[in-house]
């Protein structure tokens, strides 16, 4: 079998194929247009009849080849981009260039396992969900920037008015301000203060807009939605980032990509494990959300981690060890909901 590393770019795309033993066999380089995808294509059917595409996972640069490929019958798996950067130490040859980089990206992932490397598939409504759950985000945080700069404003302007942390993220007190605003007397204070109010409240609306999107597509997956502490944005999350359930033949590879899976750091009499720096961040960072909501609200889960610390844990560990548990749990909900894993933290 032939493996196909690619190392993407907006203007071009280096390939670099190479044997079952990592050693190179050709190299192509083709401009990033539909021309250049046939061209590469034309050039891998000539290689062999067996053969996987590995393309460094920066999905909005390899994102219309990866479609191309998939649309012709090939099969493409996924790198992430610090097995590659792994590997580009690792090598003999020195320097640096995209052929190069598509070297290493062939070599990690024989390194690592073909079958271990998260396969690519067609955009479905998982692209759709993650595409609105990040617009959200970015709306959230533009409107995060303009009530931090606006609280000062208003503090400038009425030093005694107290208002509540986080009230300027609901409709009632963005309408008090407002009002109190257009009977202030008028100044350039004052009408920064108004425009940076509106926007504000246009902010919001957008953001209740997605908000009501999102609920409407995570809806097709309401075996999410039916457990505790998952709610709309987080099974957004997990379905936007994991992009199909159907790429992970088990929750251990599933584990690994969303950096939850446990790192040994043992040595001598000591065995003892890390968490895992790498993966997803995003995905690691709603279950982390999850595992937080599950300790705070969940008494059993609070028993659970006071188990794990009465075992010599940190408190660390401990949340390392329940995340893993719930990415097992999530996993079994969008795989097959019927064989969910029964745990004495996360029922």
């Amino acid at each position: 079998m032939v493996t196909i590393g690619i190392d993407p770019h907006k203007q071009t795309h280096s390939a670099v194929a190479t044997d079952a033993l990592g050693s190179q066999l050709a190299q192509r380089t083709v401009t990033a247009r539909r021309e250049g995808f046939g061209q590469l294509l034309d050039w891998g059917r000539k290689l062999d009849t067996d053969r996987v595409w590995v393309i460094e996972d920066v999905r909005h640069v390899s994102g219309s080849l990866e479609r191309f490929l998939l649309d012709r019958g090939e099969t493409v798996v996924r790198l992430p981009p610090r097995l590659m950067a792994d590997a580009r130490r690792g090598m003999r040859e020195r320097g640096k260039s995209d052929p190069i980089d598509a070297l290493a990206i062939a070599r990690a992932a024989l390194r690592e396992g073909i079958d271990t490397l998260p396969t690519a598939r067609l955009a479905g409504p998982e692209l759709e969900i993650r595409l609105l759950a990040l617009h959200r985000e970015r709306l959230v945080n533009s409107r995060t920037r303009l009530i931090n700069e606006l609280r000062w404003q208003l503090h400038d302007l009425w030093p005694e008015w107290e208002i509540p942390l986080k009230a300027l993220i609901h409709p009632g007190w963005q309408t008090k301000v407002s009002r109190r605003l257009q009977h202030a007397d008028p100044s350039v204070r004052v009408g920064i203060a108004r425009d940076m109010i509106r926007r504000v409240r246009e902010l919001t609306r957008a953001i209740g807009t997605l908000h009501d999107q999102l609920a409407d597509l995570v809806a097709k997956a309401p075996q999410l939605l039916t457990k505790r502490g998952i709610g709309v944005l987080p099974a957004a999350k997990f379905i936007g980032e994991i992009a199909g359930i159907d790429r992970f033949t088990s929750d251990a590879q599933l584990a690994r990509l969303a950096g939850c899976a446990p790192i040994p750091v043992s040595s001598g009499r000591t065995d003892r494990h890390r968490l895992d720096p790498g993966g997803n961040r995003q995905l690691n960072h709603a279950f982390y959300l999850l595992a937080i909501i599950k300790i705070r609200h969940d008494p059993r889960t609070a028993v659970y981690l006071a188990k794990q610390r009465a075992n010599g844990k940190t408190n660390k560990d401990a949340i390392r060890s329940l995340k893993r548990h719930l990415v097992r749990r999530v996993y079994h909900l969008l795989h097959d909901p019927n064989t969910v894993p029964t745990t004495v933290c996360l029922t």
